[in-house]
C-alpha cells in the first residue's frame, strides 16, 4: 500500500503561510493498493488537488471513494473533483450509510437555490453506490476492508485495510474517552487497531482543552497515543487538526506526543500527518 495525504485539517480549510508544512486542506487520503486499485478516503477540500493529479497522470480515473461520514469538511471538495465531469470516470462509493445521500446534498440540498449550480444528475462520471461496508467487509482483490463505528455526532465509520500481511487503520472524527461509556472507551477500539502497522487517528484537541469540547466527536493526542500503545500499533499518525493550529503548533504537539510515549519507553513511531506526504507499507 502507498498512502498519500491530500488533506489533513479538520472542520474547515485553513490555507495560508502558517499551514504550509502540515497542511490546510480538509480530509482526503489516497491509498494505492498493491493490485493497482486506488481507494480515496473522504472528499474534503484535499480531493480537489488529488483530482488534478489523477487527471494529469491517468488516461481514465477509476477509484473507490470511502466516506467516513458526511459532515461538511469531509464532502466539501467533491463538486471540485474534476474527474466527476468526465464520462470516462468511474467512482464506486461506499462507507457510512448516508454517504451517497450526503454527496448528493452538496449539489441540491433542497434549501433555497441549493449549494452548487450543477445537479448531481448532471455529473458525467459513472458514480455508483456499493452499499457493502455496512453489512460486512469489502474485498478488493487481495485487500480486505473492515469498519468500526465512530464515536461522533451522527456517527460514521473508521476503516482497516489488510493487504499482503500489512495493516493500515484510519479513524478520524472519533472521540476516545476514558470514562465508562459502553462502546466509546479507548479499550473498545483496541481490537480493531490491534497490531496495525499504521494507525491514523483524530487528534484535533489538546489534553488540557478536551473537556471543553466533550460531545464534539474528537480526540486529543494523549488518548490517541494511549489507544495506539494498548493496541500494539507500530506507527501512529496524528490527524484532523484544529483549524487555528499553525505549523509551529503542530510541531510542538508532535514533540509532546513523542515525549509522552518516551516516558513509558514505548517502541512506537509518532508523527503528525503532513499534507503531500506519503508512507509505504
Amino acid at each position: 500500500m502507498k498512502i498519500k495525504f491530500w488533506g489533513t485539517r479538520g472542520s474547515i480549510a485553513a490555507p495560508g503561510k502558517d499551514t504550509i508544512v502540515y497542511g490546510g486542506n480538509t480530509c482526503c487520503v489516497e491509498i494505492l493498493l498493491n493490485c493497482g486499485v486506488t481507494v480515496v478516503i473522504d472528499a474534503g477540500s484535499g480531493i480537489r488537488p488529488l483530482g488534478d493529479h489523477l487527471m494529469a497522470t491517468r488516461e481514465t480515473v477509476d477509484i473507490h471513494l470511502l466516506m467516513t461520514h458526511v459532515h461538511w469538511d469531509h464532502v466539501q471538495g467533491f463538486p471540485f473533483f474534476d474527474p466527476v465531469f468526465k464520462p470516462t470516470t468511474r467512482i464506486a462509493v461506499d462507507g457510512a450509510p448516508r454517504c451517497i445521500k450526503g454527496l448528493r446534498a452538496i449539489f441540491d440540498s433542497g434549501i433555497g437555490d441549493g449549494f452548487f449550480p450543477i445537479r448531481f444528475e448532471d455529473l458525467r462520471a459513472d458514480i455508483h453506490y456499493l452499499d457493502q461496508l455496512r453489512y460486512g467487509p469489502l474485498k478488493i482483490q487481495n485487500t480486505t476492508i473492515t469498519t468500526v463505528a465512530l464515536h461522533h455526532p451522527q456517527g460514521g465509520f473508521g476503516f482497516r485495510f489488510e493487504e499482503d500481511g500489512k495493516s493500515f487503520v484510519f479513524i478520524t472524527d472519533n472521540e476516545l474517552t476514558r470514562k465508562v461509556w459502553r462502546g466509546k472507551r479507548i479499550e473498545n477500539f483496541v481490537p480493531f487497531c490491534r497490531d496495525a502497522d499504521i494507525l491514523v487517528h483524530d487528534a484535533q484537541f489538546l489534553p488540557e482543552e478536551i473537556e471543553t469540547y466533550r460531545g464534539w466527536g474528537h480526540s486529543d493526542y494523549s488518548t490517541a497515543l494511549e489507544l495506539a500503545l494498548k493496541a500494539g500499533v507500530k506507527h501512529l499518525m496524528l490527524f484532523h487538526y484544529e483549524p487555528s493550529r499553525t505549523d509551529r503548533d503542530m510541531a510542538l504537539i508532535e514533540k509532546k506526543c513523542r515525549e509522552l510515549a518516551g516516558k513509558d519507553r514505548a517502541n512506537i513511531k509518532i508523527e503528525a500527518a503532513r499534507e503531500g506526504s506519503r508512507v509505504i507499507l
